[in-house]
């Protein structure tokens, strides 16, 4: 399943770490307007879309999301803020998010986007 996932751009976060960083899945919903619809799902991936990591440093990686808007990144352990790169429409919710990864872990995270339709 790593095999689906976009490898990030990272800066010399890394830091010697072996095998820390975050992995997950981003969604966007509601997709449509109006009430729920049985079998109709509420939200979708959110694909092919690039987010920004920082530290108290500043800005120290990206990573852009797969067409299923899976993504991981390795990253040193420390507190991070993840937000989307370009954001397109002052609708909705789409971050910031706050991770904390730990020394020698993956933290799996799945973040929600709200489209702001409702």
């Amino acid at each position: 399943m790593l095999s689906l996932f976009f490898h990030a751009q990272t800066a010399a976060v890394f830091a010697g770490e072996t095998g820390s960083g975050i992995e997950g899945t981003v969604t966007v919903g509601p997709v449509h307007g109006g009430p729920s619809r049985i079998g109709v799902p509420e939200g979708q991936p959110l694909a092919n879309v690039a987010f920004d990591v920082e530290n108290e440093s500043g800005t120290v990686g990206s990573f852009t999301t797969d067409d299923q808007g899976h993504f991981h990144l390795s990253l040193a352990p420390g507190h991070y803020t993840v937000s989307i790169k370009q954001r397109k429409s002052a609708i909705g919710h789409y971050g910031p998010f706050e991770v904390d990864v730990t020394s020698g872990q993956m933290t799996k995270v799945e973040w929600r986007c709200d489209t702001g339709m409702r």
